[in-house]
């Protein structure tokens, strides 16, 4: 049977409760995670922290896409242009690599703003296609265009 992989809303902050809750009813799911340093008055932590804020990824045959709301947390699917939002396995695959490379901070970018279309050079992602959203002083936001999902990047001081 084929499986494709989907894209599920879930409730803010259950990403990981609802990645280990799809995985006991037998679900492949994948939940990336990324290390942040947190700030507090006292301390910082270094945590892991979903790279998509509220969203996981689920590897389901279409006929089984209902069973995936017997989990608490779980909101809907992300649709794409009416339908539920399927990524490729190579992007899941790139995604993945992406993740184990560690290497986002080496990316610099200069003088992007809304609207720019930009081709990433480097890296796991190397070719992938995007719309440049937000820029910040330390982020900035893409849309892939070949997953339909927003990508926050940090930016790194390379001085």
């Amino acid at each position: 049977m084929l499986k494709n992989w989907y894209v599920l809303y879930v409730k803010p902050k259950n990403e990981k409760k609802v990645a280990e809750r799809l995985l006991s009813h037998k679900i492949e799911v994948y939940c990336p995670m990324v290390k942040e340093v947190k700030q507090w008055s006292d301390r910082k932590k270094t945590i892991e922290a979903p790279l998509f804020k509220s969203y996981v990824f689920v590897q389901i045959a279409e006929l089984d896409r209902k069973k995936v709301f017997e989990v608490p947390g779980v909101v809907r699917y992300l649709y794409w242009l009416g339908k539920p939002a399927v990524v490729r396995d190579i992007e899941m695959e790139t995604l993945k690599k992406w993740l184990s490379n560690d290497t986002v901070e080496n990316y610099s970018l200069c003088k992007l703003e809304s609207g720019d279309k930009v081709a990433i050079k480097y890296g796991a992602l190397k070719d992938q296609k995007a719309e440049v959203i937000e820029v910040g002083k330390k982020r900035v936001r893409l849309v892939l265009e070949g997953m339909g999902i927003v990508l926050n990047m940090k930016i790194r001081d390379l001085a």
